[in-house]
Formats: C-alpha cells, sequence, structure tokens
C-alpha cells in the first residue's frame, strides 16, 4: 500500500512522504521571476566571478560548491528545491510515492526529455545512475571521490557495508521503483543534490567515466567529467579554459521545459573577494558570490543588487574534547565544566551584531530553526565571563592554554572575516581566564587537514545545509563513524547516548516521531557539549542593475536559466 501527499507536505524535507505536483517547467519558471522578461530580453552573455575553480563537472564524483555552481546549470534529479527555498519539489519526476514502510518509492517521470547527446531520459536511464553509484569500485569508493553517495546512502555493492540501496526497477518506460533496506530521513530530501543528478547512460559508458586514476589525495578524472558532461538541463557545457580559469555553457535549445533566457554563461575564477568585487565595479563581470558584508553598503549606492540569501548554516567554535583512549587532545576539555566555561564566555549577541550582515542570528541548536527537529528547550549557555571563571576554578583549569586555530584567505557563508571573528572570540575567552595560542592557516588545504588531524584544541568551522533535513546537519556533526566516534571536525568524541539518538531518528519511518527524536538529539547534544554554536548568518551574492530574475537560494543552489539581462 502506498500514501500520495500534497505539495504543502512536502516542505518538512525530513519526512518520508510523497508529492504530487504535476507542475509544468513554465509555471515553475514564473514562480522564480524569470518568466516576466519579455522575448526581446532574451540573449546575450553572463560573466558571473567564481571564489574557485571547479574540480570537474560530473556531480557524481563533486563535493565543492564552484564545481555544483556549474553542474545544477547542465545536469538535474528526480527532485530539486523551489527556487529561494528550501521546498523539495519534481525535477525530472513529475510526482513520487511512498510505501507505508518508507523503502521503497515510485518515481512517475517527465515524458519527451532528452540528454544534451540525444539520448532518451527514461526509467531505464534513472536505474542506470542509481546502480552506476552503488557499484562504483576503486578509486571511485574514495569518501574523497564519492563523498555524497557514501553521506548518504552509507555503502557500495562490493564493500563489507553495501549501505541501504536495494535497487532500481524500471516498471515501464516512464516509472522507476527504488527500493532501500533501511529507512532514512534523508530520502527523499537527499535527491535533490547535484550529486544525484540523472546523467546519460551513452556518454557516460562512452567515455569511461567511472575509471578513475591517480590515487585518493590527487584523483585523475576522466575525459567525460572534464569535457563531456551530458544532462538534461538548461545549459549544455562548451568549454572549459582552465589556464584562464574560464568555463562556458550555452542554452540547451532543445531543453524540456521553458529554455533559458540567456545565450551563455561565463563562471570566471577569482579567489579573491576584493578583486571580484573591483571586477563588478568596472562592468568586467556581471555578479559574484560571498560578498563581503562591509561591502553591500558601496555596492548598492554604486548600483549594484545585493541578493540575500535566508540563513540555512551554522558557523560554531570547534572542540577537540579527546574522550577517546588515545588521543592527544588537551586533557582539560574532556572537563564539561571547562567546556561550559567556553560556552559562557562567548558574547554571541555581539558577534552576530558587530560581524555579521543584518539577519543574522544567535545559534542555539547546530541547525536552523526552519529544519525540522530544531528544539527550543535545548540547553543554553548565556554570556556570562565571571560564570565561565568560576567553572575554571571548580575544574582547576584556571589560565588553560587553548591552541586556538582559524583560517586565512577565506570568505564562507558563515563566515565572513575569520580574523575578526577569531579576534572577537580569542578577547572573550581571555576574560574568562584561558590563555590562547593563536594559529593562522590557509583554508585548503592547510586548515581543514590541521582540524581533521586534532591539531587544534578549538577552531572555526561551519556548514551550509545541503537539504532541509536535520540529520544534514547534526547527524554530518555527531553520528557515530566505523570508528566509534564521531566527525573528526569536532576532534575524537565518543558519545553513545548522542549515536544511538540519531540513529534512531535517522531510522524512524513516521515523520512526527522523527521530529520529536530529533528534538531529543539536540538535548543531548547541548548537554555534552562537543562544540559551541554561534551563529547563523545570512550570506549575499551580487550582481550589475541590469542582471535580472536570479533569485537567491538558501541552498547556495540559484538557478540562472531565468536570468536576463536588461536593456
Amino acid at each position: 500500500m502506498t500514501r500520495r501527499h500534497t505539495r504543502a507536505v512536502a516542505a518538512s524535507a525530513s519526512a518520508l512522504i510523497a508529492v504530487t505536483l504535476s507542475a509544468c517547467a513554465s509555471s515553475d519558471r514564473d514562480d522564480s521571476g524569470g518568466g516576466d522578461a519579455a522575448e526581446g530580453q532574451s540573449g546575450g552573455t553572463l560573466v558571473f566571478g567564481a571564489a574557485g575553480d571547479p574540480a570537474m563537472f560530473d556531480p557524481a564524483f563533486a563535493s565543492d560548491g564552484e564545481t555544483f555552481r556549474v553542474a545544477r546549470q547542465i545536469h538535474e534529479g528526480l527532485l530539486t528545491n523551489e527556487p529561494g527555498t528550501t521546498e523539495l519539489v519534481p525535477a525530472l519526476a513529475e510526482d513520487w510515492e511512498v510505501s507505508e514502510d518508507g523503502l521503497e518509492y515510485t518515481f512517475n517521470l517527465r515524458e519527451d526529455v532528452q540528454f544534451h547527446d540525444g539520448t532518451a531520459f527514461d526509467a531505464e536511464a534513472v536505474c542506470f545512475n542509481f546502480d552506476r553509484w552503488h557499484n562504483f569500485t576503486g578509486l571511485a569508493q574514495s569518501p574523497s571521490a564519492s563523498y555524497y553517495y557514501q553521506a548518504v546512502f552509507g555503502g557500495f555493492a562490493d564493500s563489507d557495508n553495501p549501505g541501504i540501496y536495494e535497487g532500481c526497477e524500471a516498471t515501464d518506460e516512464n516509472t522507476a521503483v527504488i527500493t532501500f533496506n533501511q529507512v532514512t530521513s534523508k530520502i527523499p530530501a537527499a535527491l535533490s543534490l547535484p550529486a544525484f543528478s540523472i546523467q546519460s547512460p551513452t556518454a557516460l559508458q562512452e567515455y569511461d567515466a567511472d575509471n578513475l586514476s591517480g590515487s585518493e589525495d590527487a584523483i585523475t578524472y576522466t575525459e567525460y567529467a572534464l569535457e563531456h558532461p551530458t544532462g538534461t538541463g538548461p545549459f549544455k557545457f562548451d568549454s572549459w579554459d582552465r589556464g584562464n580559469g574560464e568555463v562556458t555553457i550555452v542554452r540547451n535549445e532543445d531543453y524540456w521545459g521553458e529554455p533559458a533566457l540567456l545565450d551563455e554563461i561565463i563562471f570566471r575564477t577569482i579567489p579573491d573577494g576584493n578583486t571580484r568585487r573591483q571586477e563588478l565595479q568596472a562592468g568586467t563581470i556581471d555578479g559574484y558570490d560571498f560578498v563581503s558584508p562591509a561591502d553591500y553598503d558601496t555596492l548598492e549606492g554604486e548600483g549594484a543588487q545585493v541578493l540575500v540569501r535566508d540563513p540555512f548554516n551554522i558557523l560554531y567554535l570547534g572542540i577537540n574534547g579527546g574522550n577517546v583512549p588515545g588521543t592527544s587532545a588537551n586533557p582539560a576539555l574532556q572537563d564539561i565544566r571547562v567546556r561550559q566555561a567556553l560556552a559562557h564566555a562567548i558574547d554571541r549577541e555581539t558577534i552576530v551584531n558587530s560581524l555579521l550582515p543584518e539577519g543574522a542570528e544567535v545559534a542555539t541548536n547546530f541547525m536552523p530553526p526552519t529544519v525540522d527537529g530544531w528544539a527550543d528547550d535545548v540547553q543554553t549557555y548565556e554570556y556570562d565571563p565571571e560564570r565561565a571563571r568560576q567553572l575554571l576554578e571548580e575544574a582547576g583549569a584556571l589560565g588553560t592554554t587553548l591552541r586556538f586555530y582559524y583560517p586565512t584567505d577565506v570568505s564562507r557563508p558563515y563566515l565572513p572575516d575569520p580574523a575578526a571573528m577569531y579576534q572577537v572570540i580569542s578577547e572573550d575567552l581571555q576574560e574568562a581566564g584561558f590563555t590562547i595560542e593563536p594559529t593562522a592557516l590557509q583554508w585548503n588545504p592547510d586548515y581543514l587537514q590541521a582540524v581533521q588531524s586534532g591539531q587544534a584544541d578549538i577552531h572555526l568551522l561551519g556548514w551550509t545545509g545541503d537539504y532541509n533535513d536535520a540529520y544534514n546537519f547534526i547527524g554530518t556533526f555527531f553520528a557515530e563513524d566505523q570508528n566509534n566516534q564521531a566527525s573528526a571536525e569536532f576532534g575524537a568524541f565518543s558519545a553513545p547516548e548522542i549515536f544511538e539518538a540519531l540513529a534512531e531518528a535517522d531510522a524512524a519511518p513516521d515523520p512526527a516521531d522523527r521530529t520529536e527524536l530529533y528534538q531529543e538529539a539536540n538535548r543531548l547534544i547541548k548537554e555534552f557539549l562537543p562544540a559551541v554554536p554561534i551563529s547563523h548568518s545570512p550570506p549575499a551574492l551580487v550582481v550589475a542593475e541590469n542582471v535580472q530574475g536570479l533569485e537567491p537560494s538558501p541552498l547556495t543552489a540559484e538557478d540562472f536559466s531565468s536570468v536576463y539581462l536588461e536593456d
């Protein structure tokens, strides 16, 4: 027996329910604002300043935002998000149903859709892609290659842990039935990720797309990923001039829905934020992402449009708690009173009001309030430096030296100015009785490697949600790994009660039960305090005055097909 539900219920991405929507592409496009463009306003080239080079263009092997920014225009999945929101809506699937036990999903597919190489999109193509991911071998199983498949599905066909994927059956040309061997809250919301885009089976086989070479630290991708990505999206891949850091995509004239309005988009790599701003001011680019809040007024005063996204992220102070035997973490941090002192020492209100853009919020959970499972009754730690000092004295830890790591040469949606954030928090901690030893490292790879290897006692890090589900936040951070401990980004800590709570919530088939279980998990996390949540921040991108139709996405998942250039 199956259940079919309406779009209103589907707004909760954590719910194991189904959506019935038969919205055509043109009506979806009209809702995003691009459909208002007059016929004469189509055409032209948009140049967008990217913060970094894409890794390649096969989204199954991608995990970085700049790759996904391009891939989202070329590829489509079964599901996507309503422009400007985190609401789950159909894409290549017109609607879907889920069985009562939450293990079987039936996707009814759009008809008359073609991949960019002319291959027909159908249920066999859907099953080919799902089976492809499950049967990755060799380097394709490396977390650096297939991070998102492993994060959602768990494992591969030939591994000791084959994961939750059971199989896919094309019951007819336009119906794909996907079966799982256990319930997870991540499905169906995770299917909106670019990593699960449906790609042309013909092109994947022709260019031997899965035959990766090199090493886990330096993967060499195939000709398919570098030169022939083939999806169903409103834009097609044209070229990648790696020497000059430029990717060009062009309008797909045979798109199944409303065609893109632009003739082409050039994504030009400009790593430095100040340089991106100067290029926009000079008119050599038409927009860029990761705008410094300090530049908002200047850019708007010059006529540019600062498009602020709704906050869907978390900034936290990571703690290397080190309660796992054999780790080299600071032993003082194993004492809950010391971790509580850290939380009481930080003036989060001042941080939100002085370092972050308007609309930022103090975080109490490790996920935004808009995600099901957020709890309003978690343990809170108000700014109280005297209480922090008292806790340190009680723990015999007054004056404890902490190695405080922070990144340089980077601006993240949740951390626009790492140095300024470090400075404020460091002063707060010293006032409360800690001694701080600072270390500033380049973001990639030095900082990330140092944090993950446990070199820092405390550090600044954050997360922008991939999709609207509690597990994508607190499961990513605090779920048990194969070593019986939590994510390396938080140091080596073990908390079986938290691990069990997260596993139970993820596997709960009833949405209401799952919400309550995630709320309980959030309460346990704030009592254990493996890190300190700081803020949710609304990041922004900016476009020139004549650029219209770009809807900012809280997931940083902007669709450029609705964009046009005003005369």
